[in-house]
């Protein structure tokens, strides 16, 4: 029932006190981000790129992160990508409708736009698979570090642990929430001060932050140095989560947070890491750990457990939100998703992707075994979604800002050109478990784009065999049939078509409710839709009403909230006892005749269609009210 509409008015998010969001965005945006110093050094030294652990070559790995992190999450997202906001929401799907608005007279780049968008939202699940595998594995890792005597728990450990993470899914997060916050300040703190502790053994390594280190490295090492980039990027993983974050702790929060404690603890403890590595070399295995004080290890583990499942529980939320915004959105057949909060519309739970995620991330585990096979995996969804939103914030800056061609070349086309270098890096590792992302991101576009194309078609074959409705409703008029007490809401996602369920319902049962109501749910490119604009009454003659409710792609219809709307606005009451829904039940038909999709095509967009939830319960529509009507449809 969900079609994009461009008239709802814009939602104007509010915010809470400022120390508040701070403390918030550091445990819901940094946590992955937060975590990588776990094992994205140790990485860069993989005896897979045969990079020594010299002088130089730590102080060029440590400037080459410095100013990543600097160009890319500094700049890169905080200045400029946080200007491309739709209504004080970010993330690849408001961009993406912020693009749209920019292309609305050129169809053939919408649909280009429109792709490259939807396949960078579908690349977020393959990072959503990988992101709580090595960050739990990783932290789990410090056990055997510890004492060899545990290396054997390693694996059963973390999938005990993330068995934990997925079970409470369904119960809600928002008391455990109120701890992200706290525990990952304390967890910034103690990388802080453990790198800290270590500068001091070798305080020139101070002379990373100036980038000529970085551009000698990449001098010196060429082609190796190149490929280093892959295990680089693994230090900003988790920095689009600022700019898809941005609605729930607005711009300032995040940036405070950033710069006032987030890169300031993660540049020191890499930086302790590398002043460790240069006093002992063969502490390069796993630097984080080993530079510890030998009582600091299990507590360490124990504070690195609890940030990797904070880090993995905001990717898991993550998945849920874009996968109810695909929903709405028409790219993904209506699923299950539960609230899990009486207060806060963001927390819900959607069994079928939280399973679905759960089983991915355990074969992973046992697949990779340790967290730097996973580390080869690892990146390559990221970087090609960094690439996409840059193509998308390009337009934007050109058709919204207006920012002059030069402007746009020079400063977009930079931005561009680091993360297709960064995404280069990473693709090179695609057979060494980059294909997994890269997979999992294909099939889940196939999966979106198939089901909107069907239900575009379905839509089209019928609106083919639907009957106007305003000569409809006039034949009504002249010939009407025995009408009875009570009202009747059909469901329709064509307001001028005369509903399938509405025929039937004539021809079977011959009779007319004497109250109608064509009800039409609008989904528009905004997050949220003021609750005063949520619903639109028209009165089309004596008994026949048109009602449309207007929600955001963040929002989730509810039947219960719409009547109430129409209550109160427009003094239009409806007794739940004396209401009935009828709605129309298609049954896609594959008969291979019709010119539109491939055949194989045809049956996958069937088989979605017949497991999609019903429509009672994705709109909350009272059970004992329905009637649903069965209408075969070839498409």
């Amino acid at each position: 029932m969900s079609t994009p509409d461009d008239r709802a008015p814009a939602a104007h998010p509010s915010h809470g006190p400022t120390a508040v969001l701070v403390l918030g965005a550091l445990g819901v945006v940094f946590g992955d981000i937060g975590t990588s110093p776990l094992y994205a050094l140790r990485e860069c030294f993989s005896p897979a790129h045969g990079i020594a652990p010299t002088r130089e070559n730590v102080l060029g790995l440590l400037s080459l992160i410095t100013w990543s992190m600097a160009w890319v999450i500094a700049f890169k997202y905080l200045v400029v990508m946080m200007r491309a906001d739709n209504n004080g929401e970010g993330g690849i799907l408001a961009l993406l409708a912020l693009a749209l608005r920019g292309l609305s007279r050129e169809p053939r780049r919408r649909w280009a736009v429109i792709t490259l968008g939807i396949f960078g939202a579908a690349m977020f699940y393959g990072d959503s698979m990988i992101t709580p595998a090595i960050s739990v594995l990783s932290a789990m890792e410090g056990l055997q570090v510890a004492t060899p005597a545990f290396a054997h728990a390693v694996i059963p450990a973390t999938v005990a642990v993330l068995a934990g993470l997925f079970l409470i899914q369904r119960h809600g997060t928002g008391r455990v929430g109120t701890l992200f916050g706290p525990v990952t300040l304390a967890w910034f703190l103690a990388i802080a001060a453990a790198g800290l502790a270590r500068i001091g053994d070798h305080p020139d390594i101070l002379l990373a932050l100036n980038p000529a280190h970085a551009v000698r490295f990449l001098a010196e090492n060429r082609g190796t140095g190149f490929l280093v980039l892959g295990s680089v990027f693994l230090v900003l993983t988790g920095g689009e989560a600022l700019y898809a974050d941005m609605g729930h702790f607005g711009r300032r929060p995040i940036r405070l947070a950033w710069f006032g404690l987030v890169m300031p603890a993660l540049l020191v403890n890499y930086y302790g890491q590398g002043a460790f590595v240069l006093a002992h070399p063969e502490g390069v295995r796993n630097p984080f750990y080993l530079m510890l004080p030998g009582w600091a290890a299990l507590p360490m583990v124990a504070l690195a457990t609890a940030a990797t499942v904070i880090a993995s529980q905001a990717v898991i939320s993550g998945a849920f939100s874009i996968t109810r915004q695909a929903i709405l959105l028409g790219y993904v057949p209506r699923l299950e998703i539960l609230h899990t909060s009486d207060r806060q519309i963001g927390q819900i739970y959607v069994p079928f992707v939280n399973w679905t995620l759960f089983v991915a991330v355990v074969a992973l585990v046992l697949g990779f075994q340790d967290s730097g096979g996973l580390a080869n995996a690892y990146g390559i969804a990221v970087s090609a979604t960094m690439v996409i939103e840059c193509v998308l914030a390009t337009i934007v800056a050109r058709r919204l800002w207006r920012w002059s061609r030069a402007g746009t070349v020079v400063l977009m086309g930079a931005m561009i050109a680091v993360d297709l270098a960064f995404f280069s890096a990473n693709a090179a590792k695609f057979l060494h478990g980059g294909w997994f992302p890269l997979a999992i991101g294909a099939g889940c576009f196939t999966l979106l784009v198939t089901w909107k194309r069907g239900a575009e078609l379905l839509t089209r074959r019928m609106a083919e065999e639907g009957i106007p409705l305003e000569p409809f409703l006039e034949s009504l008029a002249l010939s009407p049939p025995q009408v009875v007490p009570g009202t009747a809401i059909f469901m329709t996602s064509a307001p001028d078509k005369v509903p399938h369920a509405l025929l039937h319902n004539l021809k079977h049962n011959k009779v007319l409710h004497e109250r109608v109501v064509f009800l039409t749910v609008v989904t528009h490119d905004v997050p949220a839709v003021p609750v005063e604009d949520r619903v639109q009454l028209k009165r089309l003659r004596e008994g026949f009403w048109r009602l449309e409710a207007w929600y955001g792609f963040k929002e989730h219809p509810d039947i219960g909230e719409i009547l109430d709307r129409c209550r109160v606005r427009y003094g239009l009451a409806f007794e739940s006892m004396e209401t009935s829904f009828f709605l129309s039940r298609q049954t896609i038909v594959c008969s291979g005749d019709r010119p539109g999709m491939a055949a194989w095509r045809d049956h996958l967009f069937a088989w979605m269609s017949r497991n999609a939830t019903r429509a009672t319960d994705f709109f909350n529509i009272p059970i004992n009210r329905v009637v649903e009507l069965g209408t075969p449809v070839d498409i």
